[in-house]
């Protein structure tokens, strides 16, 4: 018999493997790798969804198989390419295959169910209530809309002798979107003499014969256009169909995605000395169609961007296909401006701020091979391209690229695996170049293309560190510096922007009692609520519980419970106080949610709607507004202090990138970095962009911990309802480990997490460094394998390799 492979929609260890299934006669001219399918799976006629990986004719088997139910399509929706790229990455990462083959399509394409409740045999029913949701149909929906929950328990009992039973369905939610269009039927003459027909009281009739005898359309055209330009109904429009006089059908059609404003189509632009050297590089290897890796390192405003957009050029007179990745959501409508001003409809998108049916039908022209070039962020790396020939990933130090959930992957990983099948070139773009990369280039692993001059020749901006505590101690504000306020007010005279930088949404960290030291905290996770003053809540950004703003300490009852700490919300009230002419943007999670808002903010600002935008540091990288003369780091300390060994090249980077977006015109620019700690060698160094002496520095410091890039870190974490089961499990894994690894391999740990408890679970952790250790995959894989079969049935153990977070 015909069978396939598949994995099936279950994400467990003892499901993370393919399993066999029969192909119905029906289906064996249909069924391919790649596509998806529905099946059914365990007891009790369970339909879930699988995706072939494999098909074999005429294979011999001992025992009965179960047949495929249906297709959930008629072609593959993975190629070869993402099939075996899932199966690494799930293998490299300890990661269910199922949970990456899902992260390779749009939302819409992942299997939603609906379970009912039928009937089996009334005759052991003797409960009235029971018997009334039956009443008239045998099987129901499982959902508290149709059975009240105080039911449950006697619904289990009816199950259990096998009155009631259950089953599940299947829904495929990838919906077309289709339009009505129309065409003419018959000639102007024929139009003219139906209008000198009608009847003279049928005036619109008339006027919209006339319509159709003026503007033949050969070509399908829309209806609601012809609608719209001659007040039509409906019933006007399937009248003239009836009438013989046009044919109408329905069509499919794209749900584009559409930004604030028309883009403007642009040009090529005149190469500097240095541009031109790198991009001879890069251009070398297109033409050789040699796997290269190039880490491309330009101070900010040294025109990494147009080196970027002629490469595309190249590949695509290649007859081959680019893919560009950014790190951040607020990133992509102004490179989407740029790549679609230079390469129009041939660009498709991939982010999270598409709709669902947007972002679906961007996935299928990719798909179908209509467009050669792909702009997203960190999931637009599975984009189903064929023949690719350039991928290019901007700000590639970037933390976001790296996803800790699972499917746990770094986009950098899969970017190199699928250049070096391609034999496609990789760009790495970077003013920062993350401490892997660029140690990765010293070793001539990658190659170093260097920018140390902005493409304009215009300087970089001058920059001075503020002592915070020095102005606290003199009476001054906590939030804004004497230095930065006048040069704010020196700016908002001259018609300049300026763009404040504080890595913390909200209103303020916490609130705290002033009588009894009450802190409102999560009810789910050992963490301070923050306040945010625009929804009047106070919310937890962890596991997004939300309450109440207390007006009284609910302990002793003091009504001196206020604020600590500063948030976005608060500094933009304070700002239009101190400055009640000037317009003010803040662009955080709290004020970008909403569909079309990033890009609506910035087309604000980059029109000069707005003298100050205030945000996280989401508006830190990539973005090019030449009227911003100023830039202001609020409290550069907010990355510094977190327990990581990464928190000093983040807080570089962060400082670094979000004062290259001063002076990056004709204007100089100018930076002002309030801090605490203004000795620090990364605020120091930061202060001069010297990214060279940032990294010496850090390396060496790097070396003697035992850090990456000189050392490999996985990060095992367990978490579980009890705090004392946890650690005790924990205890023995790190036991169990050390009989299982090579003796070089170091083991940090068990300790808690540095939250200890979240959504309700406690967690611990686990780190190991090596430089090699053969014996340390295989344990692992036992370990995930194993865990909950002999551990404990409640922990939950997930593997981090190379994790961005420690």
């Amino acid at each position: 018999m015909d069978v396939a492979k598949i994995i099936v929609d279950v994400s467990t260890r003892q499901t993370n493997k393919p399993w066999t299934y029969q192909i119905p006669e029906n289906l064996q001219s249909i069924v391919q790798p790649g596509m998806r399918v529905q099946v059914p799976f365990g007891n009790g006629g369970r339909q879930i969804q699988g995706f072939v990986l494999e098909v074999v004719k005429g294979e011999t088997t001992t025992k009965p198989l179960k047949p495929i139910t249906n297709v959930l399509d008629l072609e593959p929706v993975l190629n070869q390419e993402l099939l075996q790229l899932s199966a690494r990455i799930a293998e490299h990462n300890f990661n269910f295959q199922i949970n990456v083959l899902q992260a390779m399509l749009p939302n819409v394409m992942k299997a939603k169910y609906q379970k009912t409740l039928i009937l089996l045999n009334p005759n052991l029913i003797d409960d009235n209530n029971i018997n009334d949701l039956f009443i008239d149909r045998d099987e129901i929906p499982f959902e508290l809309d149709f059975i009240p929950i105080e039911l449950m328990s006697k619904i289990k009992h009816y199950q259990a002798i096998k009155a009631l039973g259950f089953k599940y369905y299947l829904k495929n939610k990838a919906k077309i979107k289709k339009v009505k269009k129309y065409k003419n039927k018959l000639s102007s003459d024929q139009y003219d003499e139906i209008r000198r027909n009608l009847n003279k009281n049928a005036k619109k009739q008339a006027r919209f014969v006339t319509a159709l005898m003026e503007n033949p359309t050969p070509d399908w055209q829309l209806v609601s256009s012809l609608q719209h330009s001659y007040k039509l109904t409906a019933q006007d429009i399937n009248q003239a169909v009836t009438n013989g006089w046009i044919s109408m059908t329905e069509m499919e059609t794209y749900r584009t995605p559409t930004l604030s404003s028309t883009i403007q189509k642009t040009k090529p632009l005149v190469l500097n000395e240095e541009q031109s050297v790198a991009f001879d590089a890069i251009n070398s290897a297109l033409n050789q169609q040699i796997s290269t890796t190039f880490l491309l390192e330009g101070v900010t405003g040294s025109g990494k961007t147009e080196i970027y957009l002629q490469a595309i050029a190249r590949t695509i007179e290649a007859g081959k296909t680019a893919l560009f990745l950014v790190p951040e959501i607020t990133l992509t409508p102004q490179m989407v401006r740029r790549v679609k001003g230079r390469f129009g409809d041939d660009v498709a998108l991939l982010h999270s701020a598409l709709s669902d049916g947007e972002r679906y039908d961007e996935w299928r022209r990719i798909q179908r091979q209509e467009v050669h070039v792909v702009v997203g962020v960190r999931s637009a790396i599975f984009a189903p391209l064929e023949q690719i020939g350039l991928i290019i990933m901007d700000e590639e130090h970037e933390s976001s690229y790296k996803q800790d959930d699972n499917p746990r992957y770094h986009a950098r990983d899969i970017a190199s695996w699928r250049a070096n099948r391609h034999q496609a070139v990789l760009i790495l773009g970077s003013a920062t170049p993350s401490l892997e990369s660029r140690a990765r280039a010293q070793k001539h692993v990658y190659q170093l293309l260097e920018l140390k001059k902005r493409a304009l020749a215009n300087p970089l901006p001058t920059a001075q560190i503020i002592d915070m505590s020095e102005v606290i101690k003199s009476g001054g504000d906590e939030v804004f510096s004497p230095q930065l306020l006048d040069q704010i007010e020196e700016r908002l005279e001259k018609k300049q922007q300026i763009i404040l930088m504080l890595n913390r949404r909200g209103y303020a960290n916490f609130m705290m009692c002033r009588d009894c030291g009450y802190v409102p905290m999560c009810p789910n996770c050992d963490l301070a609520l923050t306040m945010h003053k625009d929804t009047y809540r106070m919310e937890c950004h962890v596991c997004g519980a939300t309450q109440p703003i207390p007006h009284k300490c609910p302990v002793c009852g003091s009504t001196r419970i206020r604020p600590f700490g500063t948030g976005t919300q608060k500094v933009e009230e304070q700002l239009q106080d101190k400055f009640p002419q000037a317009r003010i943007i803040r662009m955080d999670n709290d004020t970008t949610r909403k569909k079309g808002a990033t890009d609506r903010l910035l087309e604000q600002f980059g029109q000069q709607k707005a003298d100050i935008l205030i945000g996280t540091q989401m508006i830190a990288k990539g973005l090019d507004f030449p009227n911003v003369t100023l830039v202001g780091v609020l409290n550069a300390d907010t990355t510094l202090k977190i327990p990581d060994y990464r928190a000093s090249e983040r807080t570089f980077q962060l400082i670094t990138q979000v004062a290259g977006r001063a002076g990056r015109a004709d204007k100089v620019g100018n930076v002002v970095i309030q801090t605490f700690n203004p000795q620090h060698y990364a605020i120091k160094l930061a202060q001069n962009q010297d990214y060279e002496a940032f990294y010496q520095q850090e390396m060496s410091l790097r070396r003697t911990w035992h850090y990456s890039p000189y050392y490999y870190a996985i990060q095992i974490k367990l978490t579980h309802p009890n705090e004392q089961d946890v650690a005790k499990i924990a205890y023995k894994i790190v036991n169990w480990l050390r009989e299982q690894i090579m003796p070089s391999t170091m083991i940090f740990g068990p300790a808690p997490g540095s939250i200890r408890r979240v959504k309700n679970r406690y967690v611990y952790q686990i780190s190991l460094r090596f430089k090699y250790d053969d014996k340390l995959e295989q344990a692992l894989n036992l370990l995930v394998n194993d865990a909950q079969k002999i551990i404990d049935k409640n922990i939950q153990i997930s593997i981090n390799r190379d994790p961005i977070n420690l």
